[in-house]
């Protein structure tokens, strides 16, 4: 099994994700792969991203979910860790982007709840309604 370097990918956002792929993945299942987690990872709103994704093929043709991704992302100062097992590249892709978007989601909005946005009870100062 190679392992194939495919680069850093950076656009114009502050999008830094490196994807490794084996040799069993096919281009146009890499750049797949890559619109689909470009699409989680570089949309607005998000802090910096960096990070590396690991997609395998088992080598055991038998088994029931060959295609395996392992992605550890850096939202800002969270790291985010994902993995997932599916049947085709094309499948692993649309999960891997399903999981991503879940835990990048609620990454963005930690700092916004974790802050009191609640009013004090009455008995501390908040306003009676």
């Amino acid at each position: 099994m190679t392992a194939r370097h495919t680069g850093v990918r950076a656009p114009e956002t502050a999008v830094a994700v490196r994807v490794r792929a084996d040799s069993g993945m096919s281009e146009e299942e890499l750049a797949y792969l890559r619109e689909k987690t470009d699409a989680v990872l570089g949309r607005p709103g998000l802090p910096p991203v960096s990070g590396e994704i690991r997609v395998v093929r088992a080598a055991a043709g038998q088994e029931g979910q060959p295609w395996t991704a392992a992605a550890e992302i850096r939202v800002g100062h969270y790291l985010v860790v994902v993995h997932a097992r599916e049947r085709s590249a094309r499948e692993l892709a649309d999960r891997l982007q399903d999981r991503l978007r879940g835990r990048t989601d609620r990454v963005a909005h930690r700092a916004h709840r974790a802050r009191g946005t609640a009013t004090p009870p009455p008995w501390r100062g908040g306003g009676a309604s």
